[in-house]
């Protein structure tokens, strides 16, 4: 076989669509009343529903059809008046019954769609469908020595999936695309986006085709895309490996293969199965669902203001650059943290640096949201003014002020007291300072004077040192030109 680096990848363009699984956020189950809170103890949220005894009937979870509908609207799907629940036939031991309830002909949802932007370039991918059905139980394979174990606890758990179209031509746009159902889902609270507990799942179905053809190639499916950062690669690796079966004179198997994350590598698991390997029929223990257009109206009615709307009217109504307002919007708790620190007083494009250079990287360092921080939005209201009237740099603001109020919760004005922080805005002692450098730097002086104005950085990075970055910038970019004209 070739080696990949000596393969004219652009020959050739990949086919991906993506079917999402979403947790939703309900208190039970779909069909019944066990709870689906993560983590208890294997088979404790279990009973005869959905572990699958004999003579039990499922019932309907109306959150769980909610949720569904509310995120069918948020993505631009059309809500059929009718839809109904199918049997999805095959035999695994962590699915108790032989059979898992989904959705097949009739779904709830159909026909949508999201944009995504990708390399500055807005592009609409489609929504096939979006349905629901129970997950099934886990099987424990690791530190039981020969045994295997299954746990039921996930079995009935309310699932969407969330099926696009194949319009995704590459990985980036994969994530992308990952992305941005997660910041919807969120916003809408019907799941929490928890990749790694499992809450949001992704399997992948692949292809490629040479650029001028018009064909589908032979897809794979790529199970076990637990990140985005996995999704990305795992497809990368795909496609690689497919276009170097063609090029080596080989065909694509059509088959289902795993993403082994530490090798970086998908593997064979087995032949692609087919609708009708599933043996798909309706489901005789619940009615069709019959959804009355009031109750659309009502859940679209009840929609929060959503990510690209919120996106738009940030740059429109604060001026935020797009890149800004993009990152601003991503998580809605972040997009109220920072328009609530706004409503109260705060500079909105000074406060934007704030977040994209300081809180989110103390959020990641932290692993937590930022609600579940000590820092509030009159925090940074309040440091901003006291930027805007002098007391404070804002590179000490910056760098020092909001990473203590993270850590302590405490108002900046005691932070600033407590570490001496106070900006010197007294022009002799800047003055002082500006003098000092002179001296010591005098081939520095007679260049910025012979033409290299732009020596003028490094004169004020030198005061600002001299002065623990407390001197204010703005007066000793002044005086220093005053001094050395």
């Amino acid at each position: 076989m070739k080696d990949v680096d000596s393969i004219n990848v652009l020959k050739y363009e990949a086919v991906i669509g993506l079917e999402v699984h979403a947790q939703m956020l309900t208190d039970t189950k779909i069909f019944c009343g066990c709870s689906t809170k993560f983590g208890s103890e294997p088979n404790t949220q279990t009973c005869p529903v959905c572990i699958g005894m004999p003579g039990v009937l499922p019932v309907l979870n109306k959150k769980a059809l909610e949720f569904t509908i509310k995120t069918g609207l948020a993505m631009n799907c059309k809500i059929p008046a009718l839809s109904r629940f199918a049997r999805k036939n095959y035999f695994y031991p962590d699915l108790p019954k032989g059979y898992q309830i989904s959705q097949y002909e009739l779904p709830i949802c159909e026909h949508g769609y999201i944009e995504i932007v990708v390399n500055g370039e807005i592009k609409t991918i489609g929504i096939t469908r979006i349905h629901m059905e129970e997950d099934a139980g886990k099987n424990i394979h690791e530190g039981r020595g020969n045994y295997s174990f299954v746990d039921l606890n996930r079995a009935g758990v309310p699932l969407m999936e969330i099926v696009s179209e194949p319009d995704i031509r590459s990985p980036e746009e994969a994530v992308e695309y990952m992305k941005k159902l997660r910041t919807i889902l969120r916003y809408l609270g019907v799941c929490d986006g928890n990749m790694e507990q499992g809450s949001l799942r992704c399997d992948a179905n692949v292809s490629v085709r040479l650029v001028e053809q018009k064909e589908f190639g032979v897809k794979t499916e790529v199970k076990n895309l637990n990140s985005f950062k996995f999704v990305g690669k795992a497809l990368e690796y795909e496609i690689r490996r497919q276009i170097k079966v063609l090029e080596d004179g080989g065909k694509v198997i059509q088959e289902t293969r795993l993403w082994d994350s530490e090798r970086g590598i998908t593997e064979s698991m087995r032949t692609k199965e087919e609708a009708h390997d599933y043996r798909y029929f309706p489901e005789p223990d619940l009615v069709p669902i019959m959804v009355q257009q009031n109750w659309i109206d009502e859940i679209r009615a009840s929609l929060p203001e959503l990510p690209d709307i919120k996106r738009k009217r940030f740059v429109l109504e604060y001026g935020l650059p797009e890149h800004n307002a993009d990152l601003l919007t991503s998580e809605k708790s972040i997009a109220e943290h920072f328009e609530e620190a706004v409503k109260q007083g705060a500079d909105p494009i000074t406060l934007s640096n704030w977040y994209i250079t300081v809180v989110f990287k103390h959020l990641k360092e932290q692993g937590k949201e930022i609600n579940e921080t000590l820092l509030r939005p009159n925090h940074l209201s309040r440091l901003s003014e006291l930027v805007a009237v002098g007391a404070v740099s804002g590179t000490m603001a910056k760098t020092t002020v909001i990473y203590e109020i993270i850590q302590t919760g405490k108002m900046p004005d005691e932070i600033i007291k407590e570490k001496g922080l106070s900006q010197i805005s007294d022009s002799g002692e800047i003055e002082k300072a500006i003098d000092d450098v002179i001296a010591k730097h005098p081939k520095e002086v007679e260049r910025f004077k012979a033409g290299e104005e732009k020596l003028i950085g490094f004169f004020v990075g030198q005061v600002m040192k001299m002065t623990k970055g407390k001197a204010n910038p703005q007066m000793v970019n002044e005086l220093l030109k005053k001094k050395l004209s």
